[in-house]
């Protein structure tokens, strides 16, 4: 119990409280995903505080797929949801639960509310039932077919369920109050027809629950006692109470939070859908994309997507959370645990003329400075080598500190540096830099107490390997992507520059070894993971996030 001590928000002052008065009641959550995409980071955040309540009040917590709607779901989405959940390190046992387990079961309560006289078919089309609703101002009209008897709505909904009518042709809806000020409560669907295959119960059905009907009837079934939700399901709740209470089955307390912002993305399972689906993405794991899957791949770990949604907590008011912090919060996580290796993703090439032509050794380098643990390793070193690009200028400006022709710089475990000439092609590019070592600077310092400006990393040319790197950037240019202009489309606001693909990275021999999903961070340049399309021939590296923490900036801002 130390740990809920430690942790404090509203919800979890609401279940303190409530175990107060009622002395050795169960805390039973549930994780409610609907099987109709893969699940993104404001899932996440769901996932830890549903799981993470079970947990720290000695409970435990449903996984439930809300599969209502054979539409737009599908086997592949239920696989991915699991392998999702597991990976952020949470477990639900034998408590996996399907909504499709309670067809039959929420079938006869619907039979049961008809015999009441709370609900009725209805012949409206779609869009009929749509403009007798209302509005936010206007009451809505009844539905002409509102007063059937109860054994002409039996004789119909068994009807519905037994094929005899097209998709559309009838619904089943609640009888509650087409003047409630909440639009929800106007007499809403509870069944529709839809001769489709359904990912788990085949053709059995032809009617299928709607969200609003099977949600709460499916937390009453579990016997769930906290029923979590994002505030979008507030104006709901009067909906799902008033089934509740004219079934007179138990009834789950409905806690409504703040769902997830993050700025540079778009959290709309529509939205990512139509970005996969149109190929602006490589797929829904795609390392651009916000999706738990995108982000594994992408080199983020469970631990910080967890520490991420413990730090930014659980409230009552919207807000947007910055992907900066996102991403500072990453950067804390890999610092601490990733191998630093070296690497050159822009190459020219660096001749040492003094440098003995057949001489190579190896050099000694630290493995990770934040961990004493983690060793040391060799690499190899010799005559030609490659530096980045960016790190020489013929003309430097007065405070750029690396290579240039004169300049003295370190390169890293190694020597002193001094460039004494450049060889450029027929285009005029540079394409050999040529130096002089001094060595009495092996490991990096010289004996007569000079100083250099600059540390430099660097590959031996001969002992390198080539890969290929993946630059990933934000997926949109706009903090908000949703604020567009002309055609409105949020696609308008994607970042070309999202990706950049570099086929001539040179790597340190270290790496030949290296496994999809293992991640480093290259010196000066950023943490980089194996991506899992790499193969024998060619490893392929995604860049997880750039050294540089824009978080820090930005805080120092926001204090001011």
């Amino acid at each position: 119990m130390d740990d809920i001590k430690e942790k404090t928000d509203f919800i979890r002052d609401i279940i303190k409280q409530d175990l107060q008065k009622e002395a050795g009641k169960k805390i039973h959550t549930r994780f409610p995903p609907e099987p109709n995409g893969y699940l993104h980071i404001g899932h996440a955040k769901s996932i830890c505080l549903n799981f993470g309540l079970a947990e720290e009040f000695n409970g435990r917590c449903n996984l439930r797929f809300d599969d209502t709607n054979p539409t737009k779901e599908e086997s592949e989405y239920v696989k991915s949801i699991k392998t999702d959940i597991k990976w952020l390190g949470f477990d639900w046992g034998n408590n996996e639960y399907y909504a499709s387990d309670y067809f039959e079961k929420l079938y006869e309560l619907a039979v049961l509310l008809i015999k009441k006289g709370k609900a009725f078919v209805c012949d409206l089309s779609a869009e009929e039932i749509r403009n007798y609703r209302g509005t936010l101002t206007k009451p809505g009209r009844e539905s002409p077919y509102r007063n059937r008897t109860i054994e002409e709505n039996l004789q119909l909904f068994k009807e519905m369920r037994d094929g005899k009518y097209p998709n559309e042709a009838k619904v089943l809806r609640a009888k509650i109050d087409m003047s409630s000020p909440n639009i929800n409560m106007r007499d809403p669907v509870m069944y529709r027809i839809l001769h489709k295959k359904h990912h788990r119960t085949g053709n059995k059905w032809c009617i299928y629950p709607t969200y609003d009907w099977a949600h709460g009837q499916s937390d009453s079934i579990e016997d769930i006692t906290y029923s979590i939700c994002t505030l979008e399901f507030e104006d709901h709740r009067p909906l799902y109470d008033w089934f509740i209470e004219q079934l007179g089955i138990p009834h789950p307390r409905q806690i409504e939070f703040a769902r997830l912002n993050l700025t540079h993305t778009v959290m709309s399972k529509r939205m990512l859908l139509e970005l996969v689906e149109k190929k602006y993405v490589n797929g829904w794991d795609d390392p651009r994309m916000p999706t738990i899957s995108g982000m594994r791949r992408r080199g983020y770990s469970p631990e910080a997507i967890r520490n991420f949604c413990s730090q930014i907590g659980v409230s009552k008011a919207d807000s947007t959370v910055d992907m900066a912090f996102l991403e500072h919060i990453i950067r804390e996580d890999l610092n601490k645990k990733a191998p630093r290796v070296m690497g050159v993703l822009n190459p020219v090439k660096v001749i040492i003329d003094n440098y003995p032509q057949d001489k190579e050794e190896e050099l000694e380098a630290i493995n990770n400075p934040e961990d004493p643990c983690s060793g040391t390793r060799k690499i190899p070193f010799s005559k030609i080598l490659y530096i980045e690009k960016e790190d020489f200028m013929e003309n430097p400006p007065s405070k750029f500190f690396r290579l240039t022709l004169g300049r003295e710089v370190r390169l890293r475990y190694a020597y002193f540096i001094k460039c004494v000439d450049v060889i450029k092609d027929k285009n005029g590019e540079i394409s050999e830099i040529h130096c002089t070592y001094d060595p009495l600077t092996k490991g990096g310092d010289a004996p007569d107490g000079r100083k250099v400006k600059s540390t430099l990393h660097w590959v031996s040319a001969k002992h390198c390997i080539q890969t290929e790197a993946r630059l990933y950037d934000k997926l949109f240019m706009k903090e908000n992507p949703l604020k567009t202009e002309g055609s409105r489309d949020f696609k308008n606001n994607l970042n070309p520059q999202s990706l950049i693909i570099v086929n001539d990275c040179k790597l340190e021999p270290s790496l030949k070894t290296a496994k999809a999903g293992n991640i480093y961070q290259f010196e000066r340049l950023g943490y980089f993971c194996v991506d899992c399309d790499s193969n024998d021939k060619k490893i392929i590296f995604n860049r997880t996030a750039r050294l540089k923490d824009e978080w820090v900036k930005i805080k120092a801002s926001i204090k001011k």
